[in-house]
């Protein structure tokens, strides 16, 4: 006979169906959650939120983030596919009152690893888009409902109420408690006890608040700032780049007092990592645009079409011109043509100059001219042309990415390069010979950055700010370029190797500023 009053009886009753109904709504919330997992800019981003969780980590975090993107990147397919599916098991599990045991435990651990990695120890603070609610509140949420179980016992209201009656170990698996103890009085604990949950609290509060300056300096995990986060070098193939840009001078467009340019502006996907692809606004479908050789005192007729999206121009720093009149934004489909005569020889940049400039620029609209001096300089057995700039991306989907204008207005390259593609040159060497004169133009079309510009292992026979034969520099190892301006050098090697040529900024060599001069005997 049951001598549990009826009161308490009701009560009992109560609490089950109370903590049945919150299990299902929290299972809603999951459920809702899990879905939108599945939706495809999750996958897009996927790498991107453990990277944009990383940014702005204290250094004795950056370990723990290190090892999870060493593991997911290379993965990244995998645990795509895991999340969603424990995802969902969990948002099931929730709904139908299913292994309860095990989906409250996957439940509270899998959501202190999201907690400890996507979203960067954000603590409650943050909001993420593809999270109704911060991890460290599910695991909180699932670590109470474990509890409740735990004092409630087996419950009617739950598909492993039915399969432990037909099943009766089912109950080990499912249950915190085999009978309900919510009419037993709880002992006290003892002093043992009391000390060792005194000390995990002390524990836990010491790490909450030293990762207080993470969920201060995190990034929300939103679509915008994964996508952000993601470097393009992050996703490169490995393999050599398949079509590296060629760097050779080439041939003056013409040899009469008057030469023809025709630059058609357009977007284009360019490689700008080896099997990294980004959505570029051109001149002539690559990046930088194709190389202009003229001569000192020639007339260049210039036509600009523009078959982009938007307004589009066309600036020469070669040329002296009423830029209102020759620099005119034009809508697509439009053209617009002026001359200039190329007075002052040296190397220059020509880019796109509608507003905003560092927009255009910066997603790929620029090239170089070279202007031949008419008192010719000392003859060089070799001619190349460097055009140096910064990509700022963010991630499309997979490899492919397009500009990010925050970062260009922060400043915060995720690429530097030489001729629009990082290190392609380390895979792909320029080469010369052992005594040859090697000349380089090199540009820095930018749009932000300073250039020091070095050879490792070689020193300059000469450096030509203006590419004139009387202003000439020697005995100099680094030579600065700022944005907009180039500088032509010579070198001459002695020794057979391998003469890397970089930024001498080391973070812009760290970033694809980099390449190699292979010189044989």
């Amino acid at each position: 006979m049951n001598s549990t009053p009826v009161s308490e009886q009701r009560s009992a009753a109560w609490l089950l169906v109370a903590a049945a109904g919150l299990r299902a709504a929290f299972g809603v919330v999951v459920a809702i959650d899990a879905a939108l997992k599945w939706r495809p800019g999750f996958a897009a981003h996927y790498v991107g939120y453990l990277q944009n969780a990383a940014n702005g980590q204290p250094p004795w975090l950056m370990p723990w983030f290190n090892l999870w993107l060493r593991i997911v990147v290379p993965n990244a397919h995998f645990f795509i596919s895991a999340t969603r599916l424990i995802e969902t098991a969990i948002a099931i599990g929730l709904l139908l009152g299913f292994a309860r045991r095990v989906t409250y435990l996957v439940g509270a651990a899998f959501s202190l690893l999201i907690w400890s990695t996507a979203e960067g120890f954000g603590g409650p603070y943050t909001a993420g888009a593809t999270n109704l609610g911060p991890a460290l509140v599910y695991a909180l949420v699932f670590i109470a409902a474990a509890l409740f179980d735990r004092l409630l016992g087996s419950t009617p209201y739950s598909l492993d109420y039915f399969i432990s009656r037909r099943f009766p170990r089912w109950g080990a698996l499912a249950e915190w408690a085999p009978k309900r103890i919510w009419q037993q009085t709880p002992p006290a604990l003892d002093w043992d006890h009391q000390l060792a949950a005194i000390g995990a609290i002390v524990v836990a509060l010491v790490f909450a608040l030293a990762t207080l300056g993470s969920a201060t300096r995190a990034s929300p995990p939103t679509p915008e700032n994964a996508a952000a986060a993601v470097s393009p070098l992050s996703m490169v193939s490995g393999a050599p780049v398949a079509h590296p840009a060629p760097a050779m001078l080439p041939p003056l467009i013409g040899n009469g007092d008057t030469v023809a340019v025709t630059l058609v502006a357009g977007d284009a996907t360019v490689e700008i990592a080896s099997g990294v692809q980004y959505l570029a606004w051109t001149f002539g479908g690559s990046v930088p645009g194709p190389v202009l050789h003229v001569r000192q005192g020639q007339t260049v007729n210039v036509t600009f079409v523009n078959n982009g999206m938007m307004l589009h121009s066309i600036d020469f720093h070669a040329a002296q011109v009423a830029p209102n009149v020759a620099y005119r934004s034009v809508n697509p489909g439009e053209k617009v043509q002026f001359s200039f005569i190329a007075l002052v020889p040296g190397a220059f940049v020509y880019h796109c100059g509608t507003p905003p400039v560092l927009q255009h620029m910066g997603n790929g609209m620029y090239g170089a001219i070279i202007v031949d001096p008419a008192e010719p300089l000392p003859v060089a057995d070799v001619n190349y042309v460097l055009v140096q700039s910064e990509w700022y991306t963010q991630q499309v989907s997979g490899t492919q990415m397009t500009g990010d204008y925050q970062k260009m207005l922060d400043v915060r390259p995720d690429e530097v390069v030489f001729n629009g593609v990082a290190f392609q040159y380390n895979d792909h060497p320029l080469t010369a010979k052992v005594g040859q004169r090697v000349r380089l133009y090199v540009v820095d079309a930018g749009p932000n950055l300073v250039s020091a510009f070095h050879i490792i292992g070689g020193m300059f026979a000469a450096v030509y700010p203006d590419a004139d034969a009387h202003h000439t520099l020697t005995g100099a190892s680094t030579y600065p370029i700022s944005p907009g301006q180039g500088v032509v050098f010579d070198a001459v090697f002695q020794q057979p190797g391998k003469y890397p040529f970089v930024d001498h900024s080391m973070r812009a060599m760290e970033i694809g500023a980099a390449g190699l001069l292979e010189v044989t005997p």
